[in-house]
């Protein structure tokens, strides 16, 4: 498992994660199991948010009741967290009295008296960024909040953050799969009028904005297709590019799930693939693409196989 120092922090962290969004119906041994699978492949970062499971912070509370950490086995493990969405409603909130009780309601759920890495979940377009940083700076003060981020932020929301907020900004979730590569096919499609792929969907750069600000990418959904579509892998819509896939994986020795993840880990901005998955094996076969050494053969193969032009 390859490693990394999350620029603006001491975190090492594993540039695979294991995403826990989808454990509200999972028994304790069941969660156990996953995090143990995903421990020996050395993925030792967690993903979670306060909005997961059928309730709020039910995820947070499933997996602190199953694991049932030692104050050892805690330090032993990065736990991210989320706030901002207000699903009941739906709406979303960065008031500074929305984000201490967010962060409070996970400390408590997680049995932890602090979280590695907060995000932003998904933009606030009433937000005021005084009031973040207010409340960052008491989270980070009380040692509550070792890190801070965003998710599914544009580069000037991010900039409109940082004229407040003095922390800097770690991390931004974004939807990425070789399929759902808005962020990436842009820039290879510049300035082509009408070709769809030109059209800029990411905010304006926000993947170069992200490596020129040592933002770490976290690519979530690697493995959809789209927007919660279904996965590519194995779908009989896209044979072209599980036949690279396929091809690929037996040149490796690894699962076809390895080399979909290895699609994101070879890109140099050194992002973070999320898994999103509960199945242990596909967890231990994504792992394994945390490091292939793609060629530019491949990476670009694969990317042209997922239907983006090359010009």
């Amino acid at each position: 498992m390859r490693t990394f120092t999350l620029p603006g922090t001491d975190i090492v962290a594993p540039n695979v994660v294991l995403g826990l969004m989808r454990i509200a119906e999972k028994s304790d041994d069941e969660i156990r199991e996953l995090v143990r699978t995903a421990r020996d492949a050395g993925i030792t970062f967690v993903d979670h948010a306060d909005v997961y499971g059928n309730e709020k912070h039910e995820c947070e509370r499933r997996f602190a009741d199953a694991m049932q950490l030692t104050p050892a086995q805690r330090d032993e493990i990065t736990i991210q967290t989320k706030c901002g969405i207000v699903r009941e409603g739906p709406y979303f909130d960065f008031s500074y009295e929305h984000i201490m009780s967010s962060v409070e309601g996970s400390l408590r759920a997680l049995r932890t008296d602090h979280v590695d890495v907060l995000l932003l979940h998904r933009p606030d377009a009433l937000v005021e960024p005084d009031e973040v940083a207010r409340a960052f700076d008491e989270l980070e003060a009380a040692g509550k909040v070792r890190a801070f981020g965003v998710s599914n932020h544009t580069p000037m929301q991010i900039e409109l953050l940082k004229r407040s907020v003095r922390q800097p900004l770690v991390a931004n979730q974004l939807q990425l799969s070789v399929t759902h590569a808005a962020l990436v096919a842009q820039g290879t499609a510049m300035n082509m009028v009408g070709v769809d792929q030109s059209t800029t969907r990411d905010g304006g750069g926000v993947l170069d904005y992200c490596r020129l600000h040592d933002i770490t990418v976290q690519a979530w959904s690697p493995f959809q297709t789209g927007f919660f579509t279904g996965t590519f892998l194995g779908s009989p819509e896209l044979p072209e590019l599980n036949a690279v896939i396929d091809r690929l994986a037996a040149q490796y020795g690894v699962p076809p799930i390895a080399i979909a993840t290895a699609w994101i880990t070879r890109h140099p901005a050194q992002m973070q693939v999320v898994l999103g998955t509960t199945t242990p094996e596909r967890v231990a076969g994504a792992a394994q693409g945390s490091d292939i050494p793609l060629t530019r053969a491949e990476w670009y193969e694969l990317f042209r196989a997922a239907g983006h032009l090359v010009p």
